[in-house]
């Protein structure tokens, strides 16, 4: 993706590829991605979504579910002076907002009689409201998100990560859905970068604690060669999505089995 969706910052880029079990099947990409300006320009909403495998119309549902979110949080956020309190209380009434909002225009796509869910439409979720000094994230399922912070040196924070349940995956579409959003507000004056990112990515995108000298109990680390190697590639190409794309398409992305979307906004 490039074009005039900028808004606070002058980059904003992304791309999504197919995953290798999908190229292999013939199976459509399931991911879909999308930006939106907002507050007369002086904000931008991101947002990801991963549409589930195993589902029949997940393409579709995670199509709805990325143009719910930046309707939805292009709306009434407080905006660059507002409070820890007001973008905490916003959000928390946006992100259960975006749920009805998915689910009523689902139910419209669904072939199920409500009030079964529409399930054969499951995605998952994880969008991000910049406007600087503020981001904002909601999230259901297992995509993250990072930010950047201005250096020197430039540096990388998983601020979402991906969320793990033995149980199963948490879609947008689920009757439970209200209950497994994570909601989370940061301030940061020094705030370069916001990265979104499905879970297809997380091979390429996560290093394993031990690799920066953690416990394993600590979690999955951000990888500073991707996500901070990945935004100087695209302000030195002025914006355009074509170091993403070359990322996603190259190895050794080439052996991730999952579809790939990366959607990224930045400071100069």
């Amino acid at each position: 993706m490039t074009g005039p969706a900028r808004g606070p910052w002058p980059f904003v880029a992304g791309a999504s590829v197919q995953g290798r079990d999908h190229r292999m099947g013939g199976r459509e990409n399931q991911d879909a991605f999308g930006a939106r300006v907002c507050a007369d320009g002086q904000a931008l909403v991101l947002a990801v979504s991963d549409g589930a495998g195993s589902r029949p119309r997940s393409a579709l549902g995670s199509h709805i579910a990325v143009d719910s979110a930046v309707r939805v949080l292009g709306d009434g956020m407080p905006g660059a002076d507002g409070t820890d309190g007001q973008w905490q209380s916003w959000l928390s009434g946006a992100a259960r907002a975006i749920v009805d909002d998915y689910l009523r225009i689902a139910a419209v796509a669904s072939t199920a009689t409500p009030p079964e869910p529409p399930e054969e439409l499951a995605a998952t979720l994880t969008a991000a409201v910049v406007c600087p000094p503020w981001v904002a994230f909601v999230s259901v399922g297992d995509s993250f998100g990072a930010v950047l912070t201005a250096g020197p040196p430039e540096r990388c924070q998983l601020v979402l990560p991906p969320r793990i349940d033995p149980r199963g995956t948490d879609f947008i579409s689920s009757p439970w859905a209200k209950d497994m959003l994570r909601c989370l507000v940061l301030r940061d004056p020094q705030l370069s970068g916001v990265v979104l990112t499905t879970d297809g990515c997380a091979t390429l995108a996560l290093d394993h604690p031990t690799a920066v000298g953690l416990d394993p109990a600590s979690g999955p680390q951000p990888s500073a060669a991707f996500f901070v190697g990945l935004a100087a590639a695209v302000r030195a190409d002025g914006g355009d999505s074509e170091p993403i794309h070359r990322l996603l398409t190259g190895e050794p992305a080439t052996r991730c089995t999952d579809d790939l979307t990366v959607l990224c906004a930045l400071a100069a």
